[in-house]
């Protein structure tokens, strides 16, 4: 069974926690605590947990410990409060991005804030959604190309979603975002802070604008890296992010036309991914750097997105011509069985990205012939990538789930006292369009500065020294950026260089 986490030395500490607008009665007597120890994993960072109600509609019933890391401020006495912090994924744990923040966050930041990280539930040490590394492995393409793959897809997420919620148990049908934030107030509460401000970074961007949109006069400053925008149904949500995949392929076409650092300059890139395409289809294409993978259609331009995160187009150009041109030592064979013993048992991994996705949105496909129509729309928008990775596993990955959407898209409406909320939107995102941050600063109105970077990749605080420094003004003085500011591009370096 592989480990999910490093056991913490903190001790469990039961604490009854704040519902939406007030302590429910049962819970009266007391108040939210957390007993802080030094973190096994980083002795500057403390660490904690505390327990949460599984279902807040009934805080009396099963709980969920939350786990959390606290980076106490290097200058105590310019303290300026909390900075809750989330890496996104749905998936990503705070707790390591509280270790991470050292390396993330300005030294000025530092200084001035407690970096404090909870991991949400279901995810990395909080009661983490748990299933079958077989099964998860066993995930079918999320390109359906027959009625037979879409009914074993359903199939599929069925048994997945059963699997998980039996190794899970109560926490699984209550991971959605709605939930999620109020773990995060009754934390503040446990912090003994009237006030936080979060930085969100991709899907903890969500996090961020729905802890406002419910506790509005509980946050102080509201940092979005990398905006989801909740409102976009199915049809937006395919088109939107397809579109983003595609402009990303596009941008890395472009650089590698320009830099003398692409192995493939000189080539034409559109070529060599299309006969590329062609063997992942006919199952002849082999993974250069994991043979004797083969890769299918899916999984290459999965291949392609992963690489536009950073984005690292060195490594994925050469990536490209080690899949043309395959060395002939690459094989690494598999371990043979041996007879009469008995394979070991599965194990067992985190695993929370479809149980958190199928709980914040509702992606409804009427059938085969509903989801043909839209691929083809989608390859028909975006020939190289086909259909954004991200928001078709999402889509697909909800087909048949058995729990209906907790926390399904809505549109925002400002609350009163709502603080000033900056948006970081990045102009060739891969994973969250760069039109999700503008129609959420619609959404917020006047509260809302969007501050443009004008580059590439996906969350880029850490990238670009000047989103950190407009950032970093609004967090430690609640300063703004005037109307249609943007930060120029940061040229990508390979690894080591620059």
């Amino acid at each position: 069974m592989r480990a999910l986490a490093r056991p913490l030395r903190a001790a469990i500490i039961t604490v009854t926690t704040l519902l939406a607008y007030g302590v429910p009665p049962a819970f009266a007597s007391s108040t939210p605590t957390i007993s802080w120890q030094p973190c096994p994993e980083n002795d500057k960072v403390q660490c904690g947990e505390m327990k949460v109600p599984a279902d807040w509609a009934n805080p009396a019933g099963p709980t969920v410990t939350l786990t959390i890391a606290r980076r106490p401020a290097l200058d105590p006495a310019h303290r300026i409060g909390a900075l809750l912090v989330n890496p996104g994924g749905p998936g990503g744990s705070a707790v390591d991005f509280t270790f991470d923040a050292s390396t993330f966050f300005t030294e000025q930041v530092r200084k001035q804030f407690d970096i404090v990280g909870m991991d949400p539930r279901g995810v990395g040490r909080s009661s983490p959604i748990l299933c079958s590394q077989d099964l998860v492995d066993a995930k079918p393409s999320p390109l359906i190309e027959t009625a037979a793959q879409y009914a074993a897809t359903i199939e599929y997420n069925r048994k997945l979603a059963a699997d998980c919620a039996a190794r899970t148990g109560p926490v699984f049908a209550h991971v959605d975002t709605g939930s999620v934030v109020r773990d995060m107030d009754a934390v503040r509460v446990a912090l003994g802070e009237q006030k936080i401000s979060f930085y969100g970074a991709s899907y903890g961007s969500l996090m961020g604008e729905q802890y406002a949109e419910r506790y509005p006069e509980q946050l102080r400053a509201l940092v979005l890296d990398g905006v989801m925008d909740h409102t976009a149904n199915v049809g937006t949500f395919l088109t939107l992010e397809t579109d983003a995949a595609q402009d990303s392929f596009r941008e890395f076409v472009a650089w590698c036309a320009r830099d003398e650092k692409c192995v493939l300059r000189g080539q034409d890139v559109d070529k060599v991914w299309a006969a590329l395409m062609v063997r992942a289809r006919a199952g002849t294409l082999s993974n250069p750097y994991e043979q004797p993978e083969k890769l299918n259609p899916a999984s290459l331009a999965q291949a392609a997105f992963a690489a536009f995160y950073e984005p690292q187009w060195y490594s994925f150009a050469y990536y490209l011509k080690d899949a043309t041109t395959p060395k002939k030592d690459a094989t690494t064979p598999k371990p043979a069985a041996r007879s009469g013993v008995p394979p070991s048992p599965s194990d067992i991994v985190a695993h929370s990205f479809p149980g958190v996705i199928c709980s914040d949105w509702y992606l409804p496909i009427t059938g085969f012939p509903d989801l043909h129509r839209r691929l083809s729309i989608l390859a028909g928008r975006a020939p190289q990538m086909l259909a954004s990775p991200l928001a078709l596993s999402a889509t697909v990955g909800c087909l048949g789930w058995p729990y209906a959407p907790a926390n399904p898209q809505h549109r925002i409406v400002p609350p009163p006292g709502m603080p000033p909320v900056l948006l970081v939107g990045t102009r060739h995102d891969p994973a969250t369009s760069y039109v999700w941050a503008q129609r959420m600063a619609q959404q917020l109105g006047p509260a809302a500065s969007v501050l443009t970077y004008e580059g590439w990749g996906h969350v880029n605080y850490n990238r670009s020294p000047c989103v950190a420094a407009v950032a970093d003004k609004y967090l430690l003085t609640l300063a703004r950026p005037a109307s249609g500011a943007s930060c120029p591009a940061v040229e990508p370096q390979p690894f080591g260089v620059g």
